[in-house]
């Protein structure tokens, strides 16, 4: 069948060792210009997407950020899902005496409360700098503006993180979810929302397609349900064993260009 929409994930799906955009996947994607839209779908914040969404030709294209919990078309939010201030505040307070770094997000806004190893690294990986504000300063804030957090990302010790894994876990089971991309790193979203549920909302509500009609691309835990419910998912060589058992298909490593090999196989242009 002919797929008419593309989802892909960024980090670890579809950038080089660089951690860039390849030559082959810049083209590859352009070919797809004004006859199937390629999606950009991650847990990084909206402004850590756009210079690729630009390199790519797809600014015009929606983006869906925080895994889910935040989606923009024409650069509008059409959708918003946050955690709000009393769970943030009820982490920070518990989190005051293990002191692991706890990042916070909202849009485009992004607290730290200091440029520490995670904060520099995480700016290096995502070539957005960050806002020095302790967490009870940012909570004042959002408190005041009706604001809660897309996304906390705690970056510490294994340990740490574990400590911190057990809190939220016994907290707020019931209104989190906590995904560990790496042992140093937890990444924290409200339970209610996924890059499943925000390609159906984009389906629904913008592009009046089906799920049949998506290729999906990732790597990771997050990605999961995404490749196992969209028509044709697709795990990068170096995705999780999880990630690689629900896929339609397993195409090369993201830093062999793994995506952009797929797409030569799956969307041949040359019958448009």
């Amino acid at each position: 069948m002919k797929y008419k929409i593309v989802f892909s994930d960024i980090d670890g799906t579809l950038l080089n060792k660089e951690r860039q955009l390849s030559p082959s996947t810049i083209s590859e994607i352009k070919k797809l210009k004004n006859k199937i839209p390629f999606i950009l779908i991650s847990a990084r914040m909206p402004a850590a997407m756009r210079h690729l969404q630009k390199e790519l030709a797809i600014e015009e294209l929606p983006i869906i950020s925080y895994n889910g919990g935040l989606i923009l078309v024409n650069d509008q939010v059409v959708s918003t899902t946050e955690i709000p201030v009393s769970i943030i505040k009820n982490l920070t307070d518990w989190n005051a005496s293990l002191n692991c770094h706890l990042s916070l997000y909202h849009n485009d806004e992004w607290y730290v409360p200091s440029m520490d190893f995670w904060a520099k690294r995480e700016e290096n990986n995502t070539k957005i700098s960050p806002v020095v504000k302790i967490g009870d300063e940012v909570i004042t804030k959002w408190s005041a503006e009706n604001k809660g957090a897309h996304k906390i990302m705690a970056m510490g010790e294994e340990d740490q993180i574990d400590q911190i894994v057990d809190f939220l876990s016994k907290e707020h089971s019931n209104e989190l979810h906590l995904y560990r991309s790496k042992n140093t790193y937890l990444e924290i979203s409200p339970k209610s929302i996924s890059k499943l549920t925000a390609i159906k909302f984009l389906l629904n509500h913008h592009f009046n397609l089906d799920l049949s009609d998506v290729i999906a691309y990732g790597d990771n835990y997050n990605d999961v349900e995404m490749l196992n419910h969209v028509g044709f998912g697709v795990a990068v060589g170096n995705a999780r064993e999880e990630a690689k058992l629900v896929a339609n298909h397993i195409t090369a490593l993201s830093i062999e260009d793994g995506v952009a090999q797929s797409l030569k196989q799956l969307i041949p242009l040359e019958s448009w």
